[in-house]
């Protein structure tokens, strides 16, 4: 007899990875002492926030409007609204109002919010892996189907596939980048590419299929990369971001999603957006956090330290003898295990106490994911293992 339901039951024993290693690694760190273990599981950053957010809270607080803490439009606030749509004219080219956004729960509250409104029962996701797993439950949560199909060798957009997975089910197509767990980020060339496979396929079977592009490292890129407009690309598509990665707040859980103007029938679209961020039970996004961020749009932590943590780790790895691209944006490094089973080989790391996240829990078998947004501490301690064990299997 089953205390919870079968399909929350078949969901357990599929969890994260990701969840499961930094559980380990909290039993390691019990274990051995904090300071021993190199626990590189969970993208959570390591940095505080920018002191204008902080200030910003700071001046809520002291001096609170009127009402603040209460409930606002399910949508949000519409000065917040409005903040949000001014930048993202700017920063994607294409004009939007505040009409066109509507504050959430964070970014995975977002992609609930537009799955609910655009998926009937059946409706397929396709996406790209290696990909975030969290997809494939928001999709099911929905009653979709999340179709997945390979990337290229770097970890680009292997169009071909993406053109051959569409088919008469297919309602949107979901895109990550900067890509959790590559690092990858797609080239304005390749997302025009894409809106045209979009468009084309979208008159092959009579109906509008959505590009869906999830963004929350948008601006964690490196050196002169620079994150296309994904409004330009392609006429029919929804941004869904958060504020957890740029401004360090993924504990306050604020995000939102923007729709291009030129959707069809977007005032049905945002009607239903609203609706369904109302029915999912998240109600609205956190007052104060809305409040907060509409002062500091286009802000962004200081990512030094992620640069410098990526470029040794990266340098390290490759002089070890392992096979890794180099990443442009996010704070993630996706190397080839030295064996088939990268289960295994996460395992061997594990008792060395290097905590990494096995690629098969992304889609990518093969692969181990290394979260560099830790301390220095935590990625110096680690080189002379990476170093130890390239040695061992590259000589």
């Amino acid at each position: 007899m089953s205390s919870v339901s079968q399909k929350i039951g078949g969901s357990l024993s599929k969890q994260s990875f990701i969840r499961k290693m930094f559980e380990e690694g909290n039993r390691l760190k019990a274990l051995h002492g904090a300071d021993k273990v190199f626990d590189f599981s969970l993208g959570n950053p390591n940095l505080e926030p920018p002191e204008e957010l902080v200030s910003a809270l700071r001046d809520l607080v002291n001096n609170p409007m009127p009402g603040m803490h209460g409930y606002m439009p399910n949508a949000g606030y519409p000065q917040t609204r409005a903040a949000v749509a001014a930048y993202l004219t700017e920063e994607q080219g294409v004009e939007l109002q505040g009409d066109h956004v509507v504050m959430t729960v964070g970014a995975g509250g977002a992609l609930n919010v537009v799955f609910k409104t655009l998926l009937d029962p059946g409706d397929e996701v396709l996406t790209p892996n290696p990909g975030f797993v969290e997809y494939n439950f928001y999709v099911d949560n929905h009653s979709g189907v999340c179709v997945h199909v390979p990337t290229t060798s770097t970890f680009d957009l292997d169009l071909d596939a993406i053109a051959d997975g569409i088919n008469a089910k297919t309602r949107v197509v979901l895109i990550n980048s900067p890509n959790n767990p590559t690092g990858a980020v797609y080239s304005a060339e390749t997302l025009a590419k894409l809106g045209d496979i979009l468009r084309a396929k979208s008159r092959e079977f009579g109906r509008t299929i959505y590009l869906l592009s999830d963004e929350p490292y948008r601006k964690i890129v490196y050196g002169a990369v620079e994150v296309p407009s994904i409004l330009q690309a392609y006429e029919n598509t929804i941004l869904v971001t958060s504020y957890s990665k740029d401004l360090s707040l993924a504990g306050e859980r604020i995000g939102y999603v923007a729709v291009n103007p030129a959707v069809p029938e977007v005032d049905l679209v945002m009607a239903g957006l609203i609706l369904s961020n109302r029915i999912l039970g998240f109600v609205n996004a956190p007052s104060l956090m809305q409040l907060a961020i509409a002062r500091c749009q286009g802000m962004r932590v200081d990512i030094s330290l992620y640069e410098r943590n990526r470029d040794l780790l990266y340098t390290t790895l490759i002089e070890a003898g392992f096979t890794v691209p180099r990443p442009d944006g996010a704070f993630y490094l996706f190397p080839k295990a030295p064996i088939e089973d990268d289960v295994a080989f996460v395992g061997e790391l594990a008792e060395k106490l290097v905590l990494v996240v096995p690629g098969s829990g992304f889609g990518g078998p093969g692969y181990f994911r290394i979260a560099y947004c830790q301390s220095p501490e935590v990625v110096d301690g680690s080189l002379p293992v990476f170093r130890e064990i390239g040695k061992k299997y590259f000589g």
